[in-house]
């Protein structure tokens, strides 16, 4: 936007003319080649580690910020001398990578309108109160502190300003949450130590630790970046494993899950009970009303399964109005007696939805199949599963609404009503 292209520009034509009328550099122009060299050297390294979030189409940069150092040494000519040399750095490598934004050449101008004029601001109020803070303990500290607190405050009301011309900010409270809630104490702690010690040992002519505190920031800072890039990678790659294994309608494990799971119960060894369990003439529920309100039906039938299992029971859609359970830590009866008690809750329960703008209660009731026995001992899951969903058959062919099971550590084959 016009407006906001004409934003940066300012912030940039006024850093230049607080750059101007201040005084010449603090230092002679051998040591702050020196330092301009080690200050742009580690923060083009730090770049790559910085974290970038989007608020609406602006891309917002995250990361420790040196300036308050090296303005306090060299003055904000120094500041804007290093700020646009680093800032053009950025520039040319994210067109060389092809990783630019489309209003990048401005933003580049915006960054170091924003930087100097924040830092710079920081400068004269560190000269106008140094002296009132040396009479108290850990003074220059705390004076540097509040520093780095106001000129990210004052970064924040410029990114506002932004929001504000391209019409992506809500609400005040956005505003202030944005100026005032963007970056913590702890952020503002890491920012001050660092710039107080750089302004320390640049004022001392230290170069050695200079470079160490810079190394020890950029290790720091890698060691963080990495560790929390192989969370988010394990995040996604658990949010794609999740959407993978679960079915979109009901939000229970699909038969993909089924299979890799039934894969690995196979050598638990352990004593289960396969259920599984059809939806009655779902058909005529489809055929009577329409394919919304059979899957409303779905939903409500997946739901009250899952509200019967405990947390190492396992719960599948293994086909349309088809569920496949795998109930654990239980003996025969206890699991028949289960099994009983989901049947006799759906059929005493019924579905509330909407059919042609009209509330409307479905009842409706499942057969069920159940094989108990002792996993891999004398048949495999795969095979216990194939005689569960025969057992469903059974029920069906019987008059449905009922339950057939197998004890297959007896064979002793039963059906309830």
């Amino acid at each position: 936007m016009q407006k906001a292209k004409l934003y940066d520009i300012s912030l940039f034509v006024t850093a230049l003319a607080i750059a101007l009328g201040s005084a010449a550099l603090l230092v002679d122009n051998l040591t702050f080649l020196k330092a301009l060299f080690i200050y742009w050297l580690f923060s083009s390294l730090y770049y790559s580690l910085r974290v970038f979030y989007k608020n609406g189409s602006t891309n917002i940069e995250y990361g420790i910020s040196y300036d308050l150092s090296l303005v306090l040494f060299a003055g904000p000519l120094g500041l804007f001398i290093f700020e646009t040399i680093y800032r053009f750095t950025i520039y040319f490598y994210r067109k060389l990578t092809k990783t630019a934004d489309p209003s990048e050449f401005t933003d580049t101008f915006y960054n170091i309108g924003s930087f100097v004029m924040t830092n710079s601001l920081a400068f004269y109020l560190f000269r106008l109160l140094y002296d009132n803070f040396q009479s108290i303990p850990f003074g220059f500290w705390i004076l540097v502190f509040l520093l780095a607190c106001i000129t990210s405050y004052l970064s924040g009301t410029f990114m506002v300003i932004v929001f504000l011309i391209i019409g992506e900010l809500k609400s005040s409270k956005e505003a202030f949450d944005f100026i005032f809630k963007r970056v913590s104490f702890l952020d503002f702690g890491k920012v001050a130590i660092s710039n107080g010690l750089l302004y320390l040992f640049l004022k001392d002519g230290k170069w050695e630790l200079l470079i160490i505190v810079f190394l020890l920031n950029y290790v720091v800072s890698r060691s963080f970046y990495e560790k929390s890039q192989n969370i988010q990678t394990k995040l996604e790659r658990d949010k794609f494993e999740q959407m993978a294994y679960t079915d979109f309608l009901t939000g229970v494990h699909n038969r993909t899950f089924m299979d890799k799971k039934m894969a690995e119960l196979s050598e638990s060894g352990e004593k289960m009970g396969i259920v599984v369990t059809d939806i009655d003439k779902f058909k005529g529920i489809n055929d009577t009303y329409n394919h919304a309100v059979g899957d409303r039906v779905i939903q409500h039938f997946a739901a009250t399964l899952k509200s019967f299992l405990d947390e190492d029971d396992y719960l599948f859609r293994s086909g349309g109005e088809e569920f496949t359970l795998c109930l654990r830590n239980r003996n025969f009866e206890e699991t028949v007696a289960l099994v009983h008690k989901i049947q006799s809750a759906i059929e005493s329960s019924s579905v509330n939805t909407e059919y042609n703008g009209e509330s409307i209660s479905i009842h409706y009731t499942a057969s069920f199949g159940l094989y108990y026995y002792k996993v891999n001992e004398y048949i495999s899951m795969e095979k216990a599963y194939i005689l569960a969903d025969e057992l469903m058959f059974d029920s069906k062919q019987l008059g449905k609404n009922r339950v057939s099971y197998i004890n297959g550590l007896t064979n002793k084959e039963e059906v309830l009503a």
